[in-house]
């Protein structure tokens, strides 16, 4: 029986990160085609006519072919165990994406070879650089038309502010990508498209430089003699440190060099280390091997399953194992809880969990009791660190259109407010209605869609002309605001201001030299 040392060292938790139609979903199925959970990759495109992404479950996102809420899956890959964070890949993204990252111990940043690096790239690369997170670039759709190779790790470096590291250099580009030369092996990687447009794997054929068409070779000598003297050397202590990101370059809807990739992910890609906690009498941190299970909630996701109705609440294993009927400590409640079915997910498929380790993510159903950031354990004595919470910057007024429906309403508001897709706020005036908020706009129509399907319940929603927010330190009582701007409280009842714009906020800021203006809560 393998010792739990080894049980660790051999998972690989991870989130893959982009911008819209970069790829995304794609790659994660290309993921479970060559770990053999798929026998063929349903593609993403034409979804409504076809099978869905497996990693897709939510009507909304069926059937518009986007990933809205981040969804955990677990599988073995050559000899790893893989716990896979689908993230949402949609512009209007809400704090999901956020908080799932902080569960995960690196994360595969996908770029379009043709559009190079986009905003919301840039957004969540932000995100992985707050957490401390290694980051592993595929630059996707090298079959296409696109950006020179040099260009786009200049692109990386300038956009992002990280060195980058290319693992691998493609052999032609567009209709002319055959494959990809492999730096450390120093040899050519030449695919073979099947004749079902990459819903099966490619085959490859290792060659050297010399059985290349002359064209190809003399491009692709020039382009190493400039990596091997100007280039970044690929130094793991750096990449570990989040300030090297190795680079593959490859085309997921055709498998060239995606099999490559992953291979190399397990290989580079950490395994679960020590996090910091919060102990009564200051800082400390928690040892994935050495110290007992514990664990913290980072996702909340009600009606996953409509015939039962439940709430969903998604663990990220810090240390220790688990085992079922296992009784642990809730931190905020110091409530003792038995975990009596976990789960482990792939897609919408539940699969009951006996045991689990450091690195995992476990789905227990919510009694009610599991909010965001909780922390779990077997001794207690410690939380880790809060989940950041990001200012929302559009914010709307909600109300059922059939007043008769207000019980439902409201219950449908609670859920949606526990798992974090929406924020309550109440303004000062505790006559006035509260106020929903949010990161991106989608999650508006996320919010109303799951109120009428899951509750029940149309609503109608006025949008609010505030822009911007931010929390406020210090004395409200002598607090200096602008006319158009509002003062509110959030969920855990600390003051916040919604302010048109920018200029307004920078405005109250110099009203207020004695108080802070938070963007992050």
């Amino acid at each position: 029986m393998q010792s739990l040392k080894d049980q660790i060292e051999k998972r690989r938790t991870f989130a893959i990160i982009s911008h819209p139609d970069a790829g995304k979903t794609t790659l994660t199925e290309k993921l479970l085609l060559y770990s053999g959970m798929l026998k063929t990759a349903g593609m993403v495109k034409g979804r409504k006519n076809s099978r869905a992404a497996a990693s897709d479950w939510m009507a909304m996102e069926q059937e518009r072919g986007i990933s809205i809420t981040a969804s955990a899956m677990q599988f073995p890959y050559k000899g790893a165990i893989i716990n896979v964070l689908d993230t949402p890949g949609h512009q209007d993204f809400s704090e999901d994406t956020y908080r799932t990252l902080t569960a995960a111990d690196c994360a595969i940043m996908v770029i379009d070879a043709a559009k190079g690096v986009e905003k919301q790239t840039r957004k969540l690369f932000e995100v992985c650089r707050l957490r401390g997170i290694p980051v592993m670039t595929f630059i996707n759709k090298m079959d296409m038309p696109g950006k020179e190779p040099l260009d786009l790790l200049a692109e990386v470096e300038e956009v992002l502010g990280i060195h980058s590291s290319p693992m691998n250099w493609p052999i032609g580009q567009g209709k002319e990508f055959i494959g990809v030369w492999d730096r450390q092996a120093h040899e050519a990687l030449i695919f073979t498209k099947t004749a079902a447009r990459g819903a099966e794997k490619a085959t490859i054929e290792k060659k050297p430089m010399e059985a290349l068409p002359n064209d190809l070779q003399e491009e692709l000598k020039d382009a190493l003699e400039l990596l091997d003297g100007a280039g970044t050397p690929y130094i793991r202590e750096q990449f570990l440190a989040g300030d090297i990101t190795p680079v593959f370059f490859a085309s997921a809807l055709t498998n060239f060099g995606v099999e490559p990739f992953f291979d190399a992910f397990i290989e580079m890609a950490p395994a679960p280390s020590k996090r910091a906690v919060d102990l009564a009498d200051g800082e400390g941190s928690v040892d994935p091997v050495n110290d007992l299970f514990s664990g913290y909630v980072f996702k909340i996701q009600a009606n996953m399953d409509p015939k039962h109705r439940d709430s969903m609440a998604f663990i990220r294993i810090c240390s220790g194992q688990f085992k079922k009927d296992m009784t642990v400590k809730h931190h905020p409640t110091g409530r003792e809880i038995r975990m009596n079915r976990p789960q482990s997910m792939l897609a919408g498929e539940r699969t009951t969990t006996e045991e689990a380790v450091a690195g995992d993510v476990l789905g227990v159903i919510n009694p009610g009791v599991f909010s965001i950031g909780d922390t779990i354990s077997l001794k207690g004595g410690f939380n880790y660190k809060p989940l950041p919470t990001f200012q929302p910057e559009l914010f709307a007024r909600l109300a059922p259109k059939d007043t008769q429906k207000r019980k439902a309403f409201d219950k449908g508001i609670h859920q949606l407010c526990s798992e974090g897709a929406i924020q309550l706020l109440k303004p000062l005036d505790s006559y006035s209605e509260f106020i929903v908020a949010a990161v991106g706009l989608l999650q508006f129509e996320v919010m109303q869609h799951r109120l009428k399907e899951e509750y029940n319940c149309d609503t109608r929603l006025e949008r609010l002309s505030y822009g911007s927010s931010a929390w406020i330190e210090g004395d409200l009582a002598t607090f200096q605001k602008s006319t158009q701007s509002l003062i509110v409280k959030d969920k855990n009842d600390r003051p916040m201001i919604l302010f048109n714009d920018a200029y307004e906020k920078r405005y109250v800021e110099g009203l207020n030299p004695h108080h802070t203006l938070k963007d992050l809560g």
